[in-house]
């Protein structure tokens, strides 16, 4: 036990860590007949010991932690079930079998739901560590960011990049229907929430590549959410200082309908108002999302998926000061702001799901969805501003002043955007079993209808001379030469387009598990297609298809070391979005191709004990090959396509992440991951991505006091090497290559459980009627890291030379939060 002290601490930097005993933990959930139906009285025994099932097909059975147990699940017209487990002290396990004939025997150590995904390269994370790991955007991104491979260097957004690739490159579905980001958010305090909402969440599965191709076309990942069915009344509340969150969940007295609906709010200012920017912030984000099913017989299931949320924003900026440079010679930034801005975004979805099981081995699914999304976008903000050699001298009275200034001059940006949008989908999905194989197909039609009105201005006055964009029709040599030329912006932007996208996609793969000898093999190949035609206002129509043929292959030796190979691969096509359609200059090219990448994935699995607790390293080398690349600038979040496939590129790296008990009962993880990503453009050379993270190192870590073990601790530390500075406007990518400073934040959660499942009270007393209730508080960036997100470049007439000035992102916050489940 000492050693596996020591080493951890040296990982968290010296953090103290106590060990302790396990004791119970709990499995539970929904016992099913092969139709979908709940199964009463299932007898679930272990050791002669047990329970029963209840007329929902329910049950919850606690069972000994840290040592293997057998569960047996029995019913007199079904054939049994055993599941073989080792969980954690404290531990609440989710198993929901289904009785039938094809039974299937789960022997891994580890649980069975990771089991299963552990050959598709496939990473299940627990609901529990997405609700309980701290950080200023807590959820399932939170969570991501925290695993090898995934990036992201703002803490305000929920974004992430995956393997080189950018935020647009990821797929996301919630209950198998695909959800979408906003299109005009520019920076990450305008988000407000992902879509995804904590509470509702029953499974989280997330591929970092070469997935299937039951998936869709993109070229990075794939989030693959699925929300609880519920099998009882239960609500949540929680609150904290960032605004909170309710959820209900209801079920009729014979199972077959139930509903869970989440209210959602959340206020920035606390995190905003730690920024070196003074403001005036009142941001508004609030959704509600509902989930209902209804079982008209055991055939047949019928799902909703609902959800609208409104996000306000209101900033009003006042003023500025950055210092940065280096100790021999400190420059600040001085900036006097005017004006404001109102932004709004409105977004409506609704999808209908229906489920058909014709037998045992056929399920037909139908699924249609909507989706609505109006968004303005509206400032006016002028920016007076100074740079000037701060005051170094450490016994003067005017230490961190500026004394000089170098360089004067105003800006003035506006913005009248207004962006509409309406999505229908309609799609077919299916899956035949027979004989250990496997067939998926699905098929579906996407309709965009997208209306964009874009109106947008920048003015730069430099010492009393405006600068025009450095374009041969502006060509001057002022100030030392006067020119006598009508005023220009130095970037204008009007344009207003009216687009329809129409898009076909179908799929079909095969899989099966089988032996190879003593060994146990998996098999997948699929193929996918997408056609699709853009069209609209003073648009020609223009058509194209890809077809993408995908293919994994998984082998588990029979060795004493439980060990899973694997290896992955196929081509991945990302058909243009609306974004990557609308060039700088806001006019659509309907001829952009799709961008195409050949992906391999080689990837490796280790389960073994250490310290005799269960321990997991996964490693995955890959290589892309990218082409017909449509390249992009990042500012903040928004991203900004040149909307044409004249560049090449490539990504490879590797990535291991080590989770297990480094404290027993407790699941923490650490990740390392390596990148290096380049792109070149019309044959001018290969420079960095944008995304080029080459190192990152992660630690979530979880423990509590021995002697007090309902006091919990919960760390989320991340550090990335900085990413491209990026170039100023006008300017070539390949002569600004410098990168931002590394980024490094750490995230503090201290909770305390007056009252969960192992901790019930009886009547009369006060805590009698919470299933469970917490309180805590947290710290986000607790060693007050200044990351900065990007650049701001700051034109000097004197010297003719521009300065990178960082924009830095929040300092060190707490917060108080209190959480309870009745």
């Amino acid at each position: 036990m000492n050693n596996s002290r020591l080493f951890f601490l040296l990982i968290i930097h010296g953090l103290f860590i106590q060990l302790s005993n396990a004791q119970t933990a709990t499995v539970r959930g929904v016992i099913l007949d092969e139709n979908n139906n709940p199964i009463e009285n299932v007898n679930i025994t272990f050791n002669e010991k047990g329970t029963q099932s209840n007329k929902n097909g329910f049950y919850k059975l606690s069972i000994p932690a840290n040592e293997t147990i057998t569960l047996t699940f029995t019913h007199i017209a079904h054939k049994k079930v055993t599941l073989k487990l080792l969980l954690k002290n404290g531990e609440d396990y989710e198993f929901n079998p289904v009785l039938k004939v094809n039974v299937e025997q789960i022997d891994e150590v580890v649980l069975s739901a990771r089991g299963r995904k552990t050959v598709e390269g496939i990473i299940n994370i627990s609901p529990e560590q997405i609700r309980l790991i701290p950080g200023a955007n807590a959820g399932v991104e939170n969570i991501l960011k925290s695993l090898p491979g995934v990036n992201s260097n703002n803490e305000l957004s929920t974004q992430y990049s995956v393997r080189g690739g950018n935020f647009d490159d990821n797929l996301v579905y919630v209950n198998e229907i695909e959800v979408y980001r906003p299109f005009l958010i520019r920076s990450g305090q305008q988000e407000g929430f992902s879509f995804v909402n904590s509470d509702l969440i029953q499974n989280v599965d997330f591929s970092a590549g070469g997935f299937q191709a039951k998936y869709g076309d993109k070229l990075s990942s794939v989030l693959d959410v699925t929300y609880k069915t519920p099998v009882a009344f239960a609500a949540n509340l929680n609150l904290s200082l960032l605004g909170g969150s309710a959820s209900l969940e209801t079920v009729s007295g014979n199972g077959k309908f139930s509903t869970i609906t989440g209210l959602r709010y959340r206020n920035n200012s606390l995190l905003v108002n730690s920024r070196q920017t003074e403001a005036d912030f009142t941001p508004a984000f609030g959704d509600i999302q509902s989930f209902i099913s209804y079982k008209f017989s055991s055939k047949f299931h019928l799902n909703f998926l609902g959800n609208f949320s409104i996000n306000d924003y209101d900033f009003r900026p006042i003023s500025r000061q950055t210092n940065f440079g280096t100790i021999d010679n400190p420059i600040a930034l001085l900036v006097n702001f005017e004006g404001q801005e109102e932004d709004q975004y409105r977004t409506t979805f609704g999808a209908l799901k229906a489920n058909y099981f014709v037998n045992d081995d056929l399920t037909l699914k139908l699924i249609g969805s909507a989706y609505q999304t109006t968004e303005e976008e509206r400032f006016d903000i002028l920016a007076q501003y100074r740079l000037g050699a701060v005051n170094s001298d450490l016994g003067g009275e005017d230490l961190g002043n500026v004394n000089f200034t170098e360089a004067a001059g105003a800006q003035l940006t506006s913005a009248r955007n207004e962006y509409d949008a309406l999505f229908f989908n309609i799609e077919h999905k299916g899956n035949y079993t027979k004989k250990g194989h496997q067939i998926d197909w699905g098929v579906k039609y996407t309709h965009e209808d997208i209306r964009d009105r874009l109106r947008e201005f920048e003015v730069i006055d430099s010492a009393g001379f405006s600068i025009r964009p450095p374009l041969p029709d502006f060509e001057n040599d002022q100030p030392f030469e006067p020119f006598d030329a009508p005023l220009e912006a130095f970037q204008s932007v009007r344009a207003t387009n009216f687009v329809n996208i129409d898009r076909f996609s179908a799929y079909l793969q095969w899989s099966k598990r089988d032996f190879w000898g003593d060994h146990e093999v998996w098999l997948n190949a699929g193929i996918r297609t997408q056609n699709w035609t853009v069209s609209g206002e003073n648009i020609e129509s223009t058509t194209q298809t890809v077809v993408s043929p995908r293919a994994q292959f998984a082998i588990k030796p029979n060795w004493n070391k439980d060990m899973v190979f694997r290896i992955a691969g196929g081509f991945y096509h990302q058909p243009p979005s609306y974004r990557e359609l609308r060039d700088p200059t806001g006019t659509i090219q309907p001829n952009v191709k799709a961008q195409q990448s050949i992906d391999v994935v080689l990837g490796h699995d280790y389960s073994f004990k250490l310290w005799d607790r269960p321990f997991k390293l996964i490693s995955e080398a890959y290589y892309k090959d990218l082409s017909d690349v449509n390249i992009y600038t990042i500012e903040n979040v928004r991203i900004r396509y040149r909307a044409r496939n004249n560049a090449e590129a490539f990504a490879y790296g590797v990535d291991l992440r080590l989770n297990g008990e480094f404290v027993p009962g407790t699941e923490s993880w650490v990740s390392v991951g390596y990148l290096k990503t380049e792109e070149n453009d019309n044959n001018t050379g290969f420079i960095a991505r944008p995304t080029d993270q080459r190192l990152k190192f992660a630690v979530l870590f979880q423990d509590y006091v021995p002697t007090i073990p309902d006091l919990k601790m919960y760390l989320n530390l991340v550090y990335n090497t900085g990413l491209p500075i990026g170039s100023p406007d006008f300017e070539s990518p390949a002569d600004f290559q410098n990168r931002l400073r590394d980024f490094r934040r750490a995230d503090l959660g201290i909770l305390y459980v007056l009252a969960d499942q192992k901790k019930q009270f009886g009547k009369g007393h006060w805590l009698h009627a919470f299933k469970e209730l917490n309180l805590g508080f947290e710290i986000y960036n607790l060693f007050d890291n200044r990351n900065a997100i990007t650049s701001t470049f700051v034109r000097d007439v004197r010297s003719r030379g521009q300065f990178s000035v960082p924009n830095f992102l929040t300092g060190r916050v707490f917060n108080v939060k209190l959480g309870m489940r009745f």
